[in-house]
């Protein structure tokens, strides 16, 4: 069961980061910034969720970006080299906020890319 949930969690996120990135290939007036903004929560979101259910770690529904980012920190410490500064929600639940400037729903995109390579250089993607 936990490796079927694993997968969903880890298979929506690349779809999330994936529509984040074909968005910002638009040309710039062309960028629709909210969809940027809430892939890349998504993504991040439920990269963090794939990983620590695969590693057997509580998720609770009250869990922030922020939470889940520190129960992965207390798992694994090279969390730490993941910047987690450019999500401005990350403290919010994830439906509540959202970013418009193109400089924030970029950083929150890299922030989901930075995730996406960790998890692939672990071999958990």
């Amino acid at each position: 069961m936990t490796d079927l949930r694993t997968q969903a969690f880890l298979k929506e996120a690349t779809k999330n980061l994936d529509l984040a990135k074909n968005e910002l290939l638009k040309p710039a007036e062309d960028i629709v910034t909210y969809s940027v903004c809430k892939n890349s929560q998504f993504a991040v979101e439920n990269f963090l969720k794939g990983y620590l259910n695969k590693n057997n770690i509580e998720i609770e529904l009250k869990d922030t970006i922020e939470t889940l980012y520190n129960k992965c920190l207390s798992f694994d410490e090279n969390f730490k080299n993941i910047d987690m500064g450019a999500i401005g929600c990350r403290k919010q639940p994830i439906d509540s906020r959202y970013c418009s400037e193109i400089n924030s729903v970029s950083a929150c995109f890299d922030t989901a890319d930075s995730i996406d390579t960790y998890l692939r250089k672990k071999e958990v993607l």
